[in-house]
């Protein structure tokens, strides 16, 4: 589910490294909202991260 409907951001991997510099994997999600939006001139509910919201990539339904 963490994945952007609109520009296909999805989840990455990263490493947590601590003090003592072991470093163990870690998974980075992107902040995504469920969101009633247009599509193809239909209201419908999608999945979209902030960063396309805050870019107005996407024009939501009222």
């Amino acid at each position: 589910m963490a994945k952007c409907d609109v520009c296909g951001k999805g989840t990455t991997f990263s490493i947590n490294v601590s003090h003592s510099h072991r470093r163990t994997n870690r998974m980075v999600k992107p902040n995504v909202r469920r969101v009633k939006a247009v599509v193809n001139g239909t209201n419908k509910h999608i999945y979209v991260c902030t960063r396309c919201l805050r870019s107005n990539k996407v024009t939501r339904a009222v």
